[in-house]
């Protein structure tokens, strides 16, 4: 099973926030979600904890594509712009360093015209000898 799938089924948390990947090579990893009723705030757009799940899953795919078992450790989340109920949002996430044990990367998540809605920065812990299939 690859880290596509294993993480759709696994990450039980963006799942049930309706958030999928779509795309994980070694290069970038994409998620996507639409926006529906349950992800608004009380000013009527997408509460920022969605957003930053759809990233946080985007991440974690491409942190931990080649196996070895990686976590989070810092992460950084900038709004720009608010999504609405029916937008299409699009979390791909590349690598500024891939680092052996420390590895760095950003997010762009887009709405369905290409507006950026927020920009997130991410940081992980790579753990030594322990192959995320195996936890």
């Amino acid at each position: 099973m690859n880290i596509k799938e294993l993480l759709n089924q696994t990450d039980r948390f963006a799942a049930n926030a309706g958030c999928r990947l779509v795309v994980v090579d070694e290069h970038h990893a994409i998620a996507e979600m639409n926006v529906t009723a349950e992800h608004l705030n009380g000013g009527r757009v997408c509460q920022g904890g969605a957003l930053f799940t759809l990233a946080d899953l985007a991440i974690a795919a491409l942190m931990n594509q080649s196996g070895q078992l990686t976590f989070g450790i810092s992460n950084n989340i900038m709004f720009v712009a608010s999504a609405k109920e029916g937008d299409h949002l699009r979390a791909e996430a590349i690598f500024v360093a891939n680092h052996h044990k420390i590895p760095s990367v950003e997010v762009r998540v887009t709405n369905q015209t290409g507006t950026l809605i927020c920009h997130v920065t991410g940081m992980g812990y790579r753990k030594s000898n322990i192959n995320i299939k195996d936890i």
